[in-house]
């Protein structure tokens, strides 16, 4: 969502009784304490009702647990805090519903089994142990649900949306600005950019940017466009230059933000430490241990044993489609690159006709990245794909016999993307770390938009996965495959 020239939004002011960047922040932090509390007390009623007391033995423990319930919120309520479930709304923009789910699973555990330590303690009356389970087990379901809708009623509120200007008009830029477009759940809108000249660097036949002015105007921009964020993003500027720009906006009530140099190689798992007052960026060691690779390789078969056993109606039902649909072999096997370089065949149902590959030189020219990006081949609405073929495709179902490749130790449910040979030999040296790992049946590349990805940005998210692995990332990345399929983005 670049600002091209022409084409400039005004942005009128929002209407706030407070500071703006704090507007954000403190809207959310009350819808999501609405969330928490109507879901622990919903939780509460419906573990009160379902586990109904014993008259003879429960009726003054549960007198005494509705009391401590209610007494109790506010700890609930002090405990989420401390786990950072209100934390810092208004700076960041990627908070998530899969984010809150590993916090509030933390939070509700504590919070329930304290419950059972307390009265062992102190000596008071023991809760009743199933009523217990079945409050924690419906808390830590329907409070992410009600935090899920919380936000996006929260993000509907014009208190939510920040106004941001980009400083800076090179690539860096310009992949900032197109990354906020693509996402609006993040709630930043563009004003605009500027640069130290007030001229936009060399596009590379990208359309021109609209500046609006160079730094030395920022001040009264952010006040004119009612701006909450600056983000620096600058491709080509001096360190000097950059501290001058943050200094000039130090008595703003506005956010900055700072694309860091090298951002390419820090992950989700870069740690900032400092050394006498000098911030450093400590990268991960990009290589997974033996325990690690032992609980990847657990969780992949367990997962994909689980998931063959529930699918496997759907499978069937799949199987059958493909064979009345058209003639040829239920399954199509592709050769792709592996783990450490070593080949092997993936799985897939067979979506395309039977003789697709001898007619591949017939629609090459159909091919979406032939002019941007000819390592790739995708082809929307390709005449080879079958009918059940498409209907396979848009829902992902083709790709569900790569459970099978799971249980084999060929693939992992999350990882880098399966590359044909071709594509293959076009990844860049630093990029081979792609295939420390097995390739995945989802992962970033997935996540982030699948086939819509260019090549280039897509080993980068594999790099990126590789060398901040961790299987909090891998269960986090299984919750986005899911909304991400549910947009029915196109499957080629």
């Amino acid at each position: 969502m670049a600002v091209v020239a022409g084409e400039r939004t005004v942005v009128p002011p929002l209407e706030a009784a407070m500071p703006a960047l704090r507007r954000r922040g403190w809207l959310m932090r009350r819808v999501l304490l609405i969330a928490d509390l109507v879901g622990l007390l919903c939780a509460f009623l419906l573990a009160l009702t379902l586990v109904s007391p014993n008259p003879a033995v429960d009726a003054v423990n549960t007198r005494w647990e509705v009391a401590l319930f209610i007494t109790s919120l506010p700890l609930w309520v002090l405990l989420a805090r401390m786990d950072g479930l209100y934390d810092r709304d208004e700076e960041r923009t990627d908070h998530s519903t899969v984010d809150d789910i590993f916090g509030v699973l933390q939070v509700v555990s504590i919070g329930t089994w304290g419950f059972v330590v307390v009265a062992e303690i102190v000596g008071l009356p023991h809760p009743n142990l199933m009523r217990l389970v079945v409050f924690w087990a419906i808390a830590i379901v329907l409070i992410p649900l009600l935090r899920a809708v919380a936000r996006v009623l929260g993000r509907r509120h014009a208190a939510y949306i920040q106004n941001v200007i980009i400083v800076g008009s090179g690539q860096v830029a310009r992949l900032l600005a197109n990354k906020i477009g693509n996402h609006p759940e993040y709630g930043l809108k563009i004003v605009g950019f500027v640069d130290r000249d007030g001229r936009a660097s060399p596009a590379n036949g990208d359309q021109p940017l609209d500046l609006l002015g160079s730094t030395s105007d920022l001040p009264g921009l952010v006040k004119a466009h009612s701006v909450h964020r600056v983000a620096i993003a600058f491709s080509t500027d001096s360190h000097e230059q950059t501290l001058a720009v943050i200094r000039s906006m130090q008595d703003s009530d506005v956010q900055i933000d700072i694309v860091p140099r090298m951002f390419e190689v820090l992950g989700t798992n870069a740690q900032l430490h400092t050394i006498e007052g000098i911030p450093l960026v400590g990268l991960p060691i990009p290589k997974l241990s033996d325990s690690e690779r032992l609980l990847k390789r657990s969780f992949d078969a367990l997962g994909a044993a689980a998931g063959l056993i529930l699918l496997s109606p759907l499978l069937l039902i799949a199987s059958i489609s493909i064979a009345i649909d058209s003639r040829g072999p239920i399954f199509f096997r592709q050769v792709r690159m592996g783990a450490q370089g070593r080949t092997f065949h993936v799985l897939k149902f067979r979506t395309m006709v039977h003789d697709a590959e001898s007619r591949k030189a017939d629609v090459a020219h159909m091919n979406m990245h032939r002019d941007a990006d000819p390592r790739m081949f995708k082809i929307p609405d390709d005449p080879r794909v079958t009918r059940v073929g498409g209907f396979l495709r848009r829902w992902r179902i083709d790709e569900l016999p790569q459970l099978i490749n799971v249980i084999r130790g060929e693939m992992s449910i999350v990882g880098p993307r399966p590359l044909i040979l071709d594509e293959d030999q076009h990844v860049e040296a630093w990029a081979r770390k792609r295939l420390d790992l097995k390739p995945g049946m989802t992962g970033l590349w997935q996540v982030l938009g699948a086939s819509e990805i260019p090549f280039g940005e897509m080993t980068k998210l594999d790099y990126l996965y590789v060398t901040n692995w961790s299987l909090r990332e891998d269960v986090r990345l299984i919750m986005l495959t899911l909304p991400a399929l549910a947009r029915i983005r196109s499957a080629y």
